[in-house]
């Protein structure tokens, strides 16, 4: 009898370890929180080969997939962060104010402990974006955080491209005070803008010109050749952003900014846009949504330098009334990991409704990258991105039991090895106290103006 049992338990393992290789396992009586279609009390999820495959009651598990009991718990989709330098290798390339052809492509630290530590707090995804030293940045990357994966293993496929845009103090900054060059000034910022937008569409018409003389050329051979106009790729990416191939994600702050770049973008046609951070959003949330633009920003984050001094906690719930497709994002390692209780304070400070609050860190984020048709909810057909809580995914109280990507577990509180912990111990030295204190905090000195500092060696340097 007992070998008998033995035998069964091994083949059970077996039969759990292939489930969660391919991806597969059936979440029972659940309350799901679908994000687009209410909350369904007793529902069972199943997904298969990294897909939900089907929401319902009474379903039975296909042959070899796992079944989870969550019974007196909840089911959400996995947090999305539009906004991180969660793993980033370098930040900034802040030795010339456009760098459109750099990526966050060879930016990846797969290996860092605090894509884990995002795992454990519900979050799923993350854009990873450059810092904030340039008008026009690098592209950025949409990960999924399959910890343990390479760099590539932790690219989201097919995800649409992003780029990051700065505006204001951040890049005037690095260049006009820290390198001598324009912008020094916010109507300067503008400058760079369309002066390289319109070297883009002069570089496109140009460079299609040549290539069709040439295949012309080359076909005929006769006359005389046309002169070569070289292929690049900064320009070619700038002009992808007025063709609408690539979204734009603008660090900002101030509305008068805000409203300079919408008039910009209408002036060449540019659409799909999310203004970051955008603490005075709330000002022009009309014209925000009229124009269709995005923002993502800090739930209740701001007067840490002069021109974030002007903001308000109700910003979130001002720009989802005037409807604006708004989202609450960390830019921090630290509050990557509580983004839950983050948009939770929308409800706090504007009685925003618990719908409207938990799509800011779901669905919302998910269509400002593009992605709303793979994660931001719990449907059938979508990517088994999901999330087990001890309780409402928005109470304080709630914990995060188990979280999977692509219907594998990547994270579960009952296997949780005690190394993937850190807690300050009285009896370390302070070095090292000190060290661990900083790794709870999660956040770097100032995440966006990472790599910049060098330039501004020997005056004062404020954050974000």
């Amino acid at each position: 009898m007992k070998k008998s049992l033995l035998t069964l338990l091994a083949l059970f393992t077996v039969i759990s370890l292939q489930a969660q290789e391919t991806g597969s396992v059936l979440i029972k009586n659940a309350t799901v929180v679908t994000i687009t279609n209410g909350e369904l009390e007793n529902t069972d999820v199943l997904i298969r080969d990294g897909k939900i495959t089907r929401i319902g009651e009474n379903l039975s598990a296909p042959r070899g997939v796992e079944t989870i009991d969550a019974t007196g718990k909840y089911l959400s989709p996995g947090i999305i962060d539009a906004h991180s330098h969660l793993n980033t290798v370098s930040t900034n390339e802040s030795r010339n104010p456009v760098t459109a052809e750099v990526t966050m492509e060879e930016s990846v630290n797969p290996n860092d402990i605090a894509i884990y530590r995002a795992i454990a707090g519900g979050t799923t995804s993350i854009h990873l974006m450059h810092g904030s030293a340039n008008v026009i940045g690098g592209q950025g990357e949409t990960l999924k955080l399959r910890y343990g994966a390479s760099q590539d293993g932790m690219r989201m496929a097919n995800a649409p491209r992003t780029i990051k845009f700065a505006l204001g103090e951040n890049p005037t900054r690095v260049h006009g005070q820290g390198s001598g060059i324009h912008p020094r000034t916010r109507m300067s910022v503008e400058q760079v803008i369309r002066e390289h937008f319109d070297m883009a569409i002069d570089y496109k018409r140009n460079r299609e010109e040549y290539l069709t003389a040439k295949t012309t050329y080359d076909r005929r051979k006769r006359g005389v050749p046309p002169v070569p106009v070289a292929q690049n790729l900064r320009l070619e990416v700038l002009s992808d952003i007025i063709d609408g191939e690539i979204l734009v994600h603008c660090h900002s702050y101030r509305a008068d900014e805000i409203l300079m770049l919408m008039r910009v973008f209408n002036d060449y046609g540019v659409k799909n846009y999310t203004f970051q951070h955008a603490n005075e959003a709330f000002k022009v949330a009309p014209e925000l949504a009229k124009n269709g633009a995005h923002t993502s920003i800090f739930a209740d984050w701001w007067a840490y330098k002069f021109e974030v001094y002007y903001s308000t906690a109700y910003n979130a719930t001002i720009l989802n009334e005037n409807g604006v497709i708004n989202s609450i994002n960390s830019d921090s390692d630290e509050l990557i990991r509580h983004l839950n209780h983050e948009t939770g304070k929308t409800i706090r400070y504007g009685q925003t409704s618990v719908e409207d609050a938990l799509k800011m860190i779901t669905i919302n984020p998910a269509i400002q990258l593009g992605i709303e048709d793979r994660v931001g909810s719990i449907e059938e057909g979508k990517d088994g991105d999901v999330v087990i809580w001890s309780g409402h995914p928005i109470s304080i109280y709630s914990k995060v039991e188990q979280t999977y990507i692509d219907g594998k577990k990547y994270f579960d509180l009952n296997e949780d090895p005690a190394d993937m912990r850190i807690s300050v111990n009285p009896g370390q030295d302070y070095e090292t106290a000190s060290f661990s204190s900083e790794i709870l905090a999660g956040r770097h000195v100032d995440a966006c103006m990472e790599d910049t500092f060098i330039l501004f060696e020997g005056t004062n340097h404020s954050h974000e």
